[in-house]
C-alpha cells in the first residue's frame, strides 16, 4: 500500500467524518469537500439553534451512537471520545437496560463495558467530530464546496473509472482529482445517479419503511435532573399506532421522538402541531416524568422526517464492478428505517472495512469486489433484519385499522414468541440480555444470539412459563388505546378506518 494515495471524500457529515477518522491512520492524504459552510461556533447550544446544514435534513432528529461505533472510536481515537464527553455528550452503560428485578442481582461482567452507547444532539456530535478531524495532519476540509459532477471515463469493458470532481467553491469553478473517491453525500446526493445515467450497472432494491418520525427537543429547568429510570415507567414503548422514545442529550437537553405509521394519516398530520405533540407526551406514562412543566420546557418546533425508504445498492453485479476508484458509503449506499439508530454505525463500519480493503488490495477491480463483499457481510444481515420488521409493522398497522380482521395462527404465534418469549426472557435473565444486545449493537449478527441452543432454550423456558408466572417481567401499560388517545387530542379516530375500508372499492 502506498501512503501517497490521495482520497477525496464527498460530504463532511457523520459518514464523511467517519471515513476521515478511519482512513487517517493509514497515512493517506485525505481531502473532504462539504457543500455547507464552516462551523460558526463551538458552543453546543448556539450551534444547535443556528447551524445551517442544508445537506443534512435530519440534523435535529434524535441521534445515538451504538456500542459498535463507540468501540471503534475508543479503539481508534480515544482522544475523540474524551472530547465528546467534555462537550457534554452522554454515555449510557449496559446497566441502564436492566429491569428493577435484574438490578437486584446484577453482577457486572467485563464485556458489559462494550455495550455502552453514546447519545447527544446531532449537532454536538458532529461539531466535536469535525473539530477533531480538522486537527489530523493528513486531513484537509474544504467547506462551501458544492460538487456538480464526477470526473469519469469508461475503461475497456465499460467500467466507469472515477478520478475526481468538478464543483463550485466561493463562486469559482474548482476541479479536484484523487486516487480514491468516497461518496458520503447521503440520500440526497446526486453523484451516484450520474454514474447510473452514464451506464454504470448498479443494482438497487428499495421499499418504504412505512413510518414517519417526529422529534421535539426539551431542556431541563434549572435545578431539575432527569427522571429516575427505575421508579418510572419505561421511557420508550410501542402502542402499535405510535412508537415513542426519549433520547438523553448533552448539557441538560433531551429529545422526544414519536413515530407514526404511514397509514395513520390523521395522526401524522396533527402531530406536527406543538401542542398536540406535547399533549401526547403528557398522556404517555413513560414520557410524562420527562416533559411535565415542572421538569422541563420544550425547545423549538416539531421536526418531521419522512421519505423513509429502505434501500440497498450493489456496486458489483454478476461478479463485475460497476465502477473503479469510487466507493459509496453511508446512506449513499445503504439506508434503513432509523428505528434502532444504526445509520451512523453503518457508516463507521463501512469506513473501517474500506480501510482494510485499501490496505490489503491493490488493483481497482480487486478493491471493488473486496469492498462489496465486506459490506454484504457486515451490513446485509442488519438491513434484512430491519426490513423484515418493517414489513411486519406495516401489516400490523393496517390490520389495526381494519376492524374484524384477525391474524393468522402463524402470525399470532410469532407475535407471542417475541412479546411473551424473547422480551420476557431478556427482561428476566441478565445473561440473555447481554447476548441479545450484542446483536442489537452490531457486535455480531443480529440473529446469532438466538441461534445458540442455550439461549433459545432460555427463551422457550420463559415462553412456556406463561403470562401469569412471568407477570413481574412485563412492561407497564405504555399508554392509552388508539381511540382514547385520538379522542383526547380531538382527532377523528374513525377517519382512517373509513379510508382503509373504502380503498378496495376505489381500486375496483
Amino acid at each position: 500500500m502506498s501512503t501517497a494515495e490521495k482520497v477525496l471524500v464527498i460530504g463532511a457529515g457523520i459518514g464523511g467524518l467517519c471515513t476521515a477518522l478511519l482512513l487517517a491512520p493509514s497515512g493517506r492524504e485525505i481531502v473532504m469537500v462539504e457543500r455547507d459552510g464552516p462551523l460558526g461556533t463551538s458552543d453546543p447550544d448556539e450551534l444547535f439553534h443556528n447551524w445551517k446544514r442544508n445537506g443534512v435534513a435530519h440534523l435535529r432528529q434524535s441521534h445515538a451512537f451504538l456500542a459498535r461505533l463507540r468501540k471503534i472510536m475508543k479503539d481508534e481515537h480515544p482522544a475523540l471520545l474524551d472530547q465528546l464527553l467534555a462537550n457534554g455528550v452522554r454515555e449510557l452503560p449496559f446497566d441502564v437496560w436492566l429491569t428493577e428485578q435484574q438490578q437486584a442481582n446484577y453482577e457486572a461482567a467485563p464485556e458489559d463495558a462494550d455495550l455502552t452507547i453514546i447519545t447527544s444532539r446531532r449537532t454536538t456530535l458532529e461539531m466535536t467530530m469535525r473539530r477533531y478531524v480538522e486537527t489530523l495532519p493528513n486531513v484537509k476540509l474544504l467547506c462551501g464546496c458544492r460538487v456538480e459532477r464526477l470526473i469519469t471515463h469508461k475503461e475497456d469493458g465499460g467500467v466507469l473509472h472515477v478520478s475526481g470532481i468538478e464543483g463550485v467553491q466561493d463562486g469559482k469553478a474548482v476541479t479536484l482529482t484523487a486516487d480514491i473517491i468516497v461518496d458520503t453525500s447521503g440520500k440526497g446526493g446526486r453523484s451516484i445517479n450520474q454514474l447510473i445515467t452514464e451506464g454504470a450497472h448498479i443494482a438497487e432494491e428499495s421499499e418504504t419503511a412505512g413510518i414517519l418520525y417526529f422529534t421535539r427537543h426539551y431542556r431541563l429547568r434549572p435545578g431539575q435532573i432527569e427522571p429516575d429510570r427505575t421508579s418510572n415507567p419505561p421511557a420508550s414503548g410501542d402502542l402499535g399506532y405510535l412508537k415513542f422514545g426519549v433520547f438523553p442529550g448533552d448539557n441538560g437537553n433531551f429529545s422526544i421522538t414519536l413515530a407514526v405509521p404511514e397509514v395513520e394519516l390523521e395522526l401524522r398530520q396533527a402531530i406536527v402541531d406543538p401542542e398536540i405533540f406535547h399533549g401526547i407526551t403528557l398522556m404517555l406514562p413513560g414520557l410524562h416524568p420527562w416533559t411535565n412543566a415542572e421538569r422541563s420546557e420544550p425547545v423549538g418546533k416539531v421536526i418531521g422526517m419522512g421519505d423513509l425508504v429502505s434501500r440497498w445498492r450493489d456496486m458489483v453485479v454478476d461478479g463485475k464492478a460497476a465502477t473503479h476508484g469510487y466507493f459509496a458509503l453511508g446512506d449513499t449506499l445503504v439506508r434503513t428505517n432509523p428505528l434502532y439508530g444504526r445509520g451512523c454505525s453503518f457508516a463507521a463500519v463501512s469506513a473501517q472495512a474500506l480501510r482494510k480493503v485499501l490496505d490489503t488490495h491493490r488493483g481497482p477491480e480487486e478493491r471493488a469486489l473486496a469492498y462489496h463483499e465486506a459490506i454484504k457481510r457486515e451490513l446485509r444481515p442488519f438491513y434484512i433484519n430491519q426490513r423484515t420488521q418493517d414489513r411486519a409493522a406495516i401489516k400490523e398497522a393496517r390490520r389495526a385499522l381494519t376492524p374484524g380482521q384477525k391474524q393468522r395462527l402463524r402470525a399470532r404465534l410469532t407475535k407471542s414468541f417475541v412479546k411473551d418469549g424473547i422480551e420476557i426472557a431478556i427482561r428476566s435473565d441478565t445473561r440473555l440480555l447481554r447476548e441479545a444486545l450484542r446483536g442489537f449493537h452490531m457486535l455480531e449478527h443480529p440473529e446469532a444470539w438466538l441461534k445458540r441452543p442455550r439461549n433459545l432454550a432460555g427463551v422457550l423456558y420463559y415462553w412456556a412459563r406463561g403470562k401469569r408466572r412471568n407477570a413481574a417481567a412485563y412492561r407497564p401499560d405504555p399508554g392509552p388505546e388508539r381511540q382514547h388517545m385520538l379522542a383526547a387530542l380531538k382527532i377523528d379516530h374513525q377517519a382512517d378506518i373509513d379510508r382503509i375500508a373504502a380503498e378496495p372499492s376505489k381500486a375496483a
